[in-house]
């Protein structure tokens, strides 16, 4: 009977520790295919998927050096881009259109760096045509989405994942936003 219960947990744990490989190994093989697209999108292609069966593409890639951040934009804030990366939300200015810039992440993976933020901190949002846009972190803030507004021709990037950071149940009411106005030094690379 010992022997029984033994094996079913070997099995048990054997199938968890597989289970938890495969995400690992999928979400390093995702990065591998954005690295690939971004590269494809640099190179003049249009709207270029990550992967053929893809329902989204790249729009810019963010990086925040204090926090050793390099993370590519997909386009949509839904459930199936946002297990990928940061997504921009529809409807707000597309990196490097005027207006408010409006990216999500989740607040376990993509957006965790979000609660080390300060004031004063730069934010590089690169653009297919490598534009680099230089934001300064001005606020962040816990605000009930319900009630939350925000700006459409402020020239602005807006950063929002939900909160708090170490919740043990998903959703909830909740979000923190960051707001980063454009700094001086905006280049093109």
């Amino acid at each position: 009977m010992l022997t029984v219960i033994g094996a079913t947990l070997a099995l048990f744990g054997a199938l968890a520790i597989g289970d938890g490989l495969y995400i690992k190994l999928k979400a390093a093989a995702a990065q591998v295919l954005l690295r690939t697209a971004w590269e494809r999108a640099r190179a003049g292609a249009t709207e270029p998927k990550p992967w053929p069966w893809a329902d989204t593409y790249l729009v810019a890639r963010l990086r925040v050096a204090s926090h050793d951040v390099d993370l590519f934009v997909l386009a949509g804030a839904n459930g199936r881009t946002l297990a990928f990366g940061p997504g921009h939300h529809d409807g707000s200015a597309l990196p490097g259109q005027e207006g408010n810039i409006v990216l999500s992440g989740h607040r376990d993976t993509h957006f965790r760096f979000l609660r080390e933020l300060r004031s004063g901190e730069t934010l590089d949002l690169e653009t297919i045509d490598g534009q680099v846009l230089r934001y300064r972190v001005q606020s962040a803030q816990v605000i009930d989405y319900r009630k939350l507004a925000l700006p459409r021709w402020t020239a602005q990037l807006t950063l929002i994942t939900c909160y708090p950071f170490d919740a043990m149940t998903t959703g909830g009411p909740l979000r923190y936003v960051v707001t980063a106005a454009p700094a001086a030094e905006s280049a093109v690379r």
